[in-house]
C-alpha cells in the first residue's frame, strides 16, 4: 500500500518576499525595457510595433560600435593595471605591524568617495591652468591638456579609475594573503623556495578565489562607468571618452528616443552578461583541466 506524505506548502511563504523583491527590482523593469525595445514610441498614447528594427539599427550604428570598442579598451586596460598593482600593494603591507589597521583604513578611503566627487577632484586636479597635476606636468616641459587632447583625456581617465579602484583589489588580495596558514610558508622556506616561487606556487593559488571576485566586480563596474568620465571630460574631447553608458543616456534622456534606447539597453545588458559568463566559465574550465 502506497502512503503519501503530506506536503507543507507553507514553506513557499518564506521565499515569497524574496521573489517579490526580485520581481519588482529586476524582472519587471527588464521586461518593461524589452517591451519598449520592440516599439516606436511617439508619445504616451501613440506606439507602433516595429519588431527587432531598433536592435538591427543599434548594431549597425557607427556611434554604438565606436563606443563599444572604447568601452572594451577602457575595461581591459584598467583590469591589466589594477589587478597586478592591487596584488603588489597587498603584498607590500606588513601583516604584523601595529600600523596595519591604519594602512588598511587609508587604503579604503578612495572607495568611500562618491563617484561624482571623484570626477570633480580629478577635473580640478588635472587642469593645466590651476590643477596641481596638470600645472606640474606642463611645468616640466611636457604639453598636457586633457580637455583638448584625446590621448591626454584617456590617460587621465585611466589614472583616475586606477586611483579610485585599485584599493578594492588590494583589500581583497590582502584578505586572501592573511588566510594562508603559516605552515605553507614554513614548508616553502624549508624547500628553499625563492620569493617568486612562494608567490607562484603558494600565494597565487590561494588568491585565485578573491581575484576572480575582484575581476568580476571591476569588469561589471567598468562596463557601467558613467559619472566619473562625464564629470571629468563630458565624453570629450569630441567623443574620445564617450562610453556605452553615456551614449545610452544621450539617447534616452537627451534625445528621448525610448525605443532605440531600450534596444540599446538590452544589448548593453547582454554584453555585460556575456563577458562575465565567458570569464567565469574560462576560469572554471581551467580549474577542471
Amino acid at each position: 500500500m502506497t502512503s503519501f506524505k503530506p506536503r507543507n506548502n507553507r514553506a513557499w511563504l518564506g521565499v515569497l518576499p524574496v521573489l517579490l523583491i526580485v520581481a519588482f527590482s529586476a524582472v519587471i523593469p527588464l521586461m518593461t525595457v524589452v517591451n519598449y525595445s520592440v516599439q516606436d514610441i511617439l508619445d504616451f498614447n501613440s506606439r507602433f510595433f516595429v519588431g527587432f528594427e531598433w536592435y538591427r539599427e543599434t548594431l549597425r550604428d557607427p556611434r554604438f560600435i565606436e563606443a563599444f570598442l572604447r568601452q572594451l579598451l577602457f575595461s581591459f586596460t584598467i583590469l591589466l593595471i589594477e589587478v597586478p598593482l592591487g596584488v603588489a600593494v597587498a603584498k607590500g603591507i606588513n601583516r604584523n605591524s601595529r600600523f596595519t589597521a591604519v594602512t588598511l583604513i587609508l587604503l579604503a578611503i578612495p572607495l568611500l568617495i562618491p563617484w561624482n566627487v571623484v570626477g570633480t577632484i580629478w577635473q580640478i586636479y588635472a587642469r593645466p591652468d590651476i590643477g596641481l597635476l596638470g600645472w606640474s606636468i606642463n611645468a616640466l616641459g611636457i604639453t598636457y591638456n586633457y580637455t583638448t587632447e584625446p590621448l591626454h583625456a584617456w590617460v587621465t581617465l585611466i589614472a583616475m579609475d586606477v586611483w579610485h579602484w585599485t584599493s578594492l583589489i588590494a583589500l581583497l588580495a590582502f584578505a586572501g594573503l592573511t588566510s594562508i596558514p603559516a605552515p605553507y610558508y614554513q614548508a616553502a622556506e624549508l624547500d628553499g623556495a625563492s620569493r617568486w616561487q612562494v608567490f607562484r606556487y603558494v600565494e597565487l593559488p590561494r588568491l585565485r578565489g578573491v581575484l576572480i571576485i575582484g575581476v568580476l566586480l571591476r569588469l561589471m563596474d567598468s562596463f557601467m562607468i558613467y559619472t566619473e568620465p562625464f564629470v571629468l571630460t563630458g565624453g570629450g574631447p569630441g567623443n574620445a571618452t564617450t562610453m556605452l553608458s553615456q551614449h545610452l543616456a544621450t539617447m534616452a534622456v537627451g534625445q528621448f528616443d525610448l525605443g532605440p534606447a531600450a534596444a540599446f539597453s538590452v544589448i548593453y545588458f547582454l554584453f555585460v552578461l556575456l563577458f562575465c559568463w565567458v570569464f567565469y566559465t574560462s576560469v572554471v574550465r581551467s580549474d577542471d583541466a
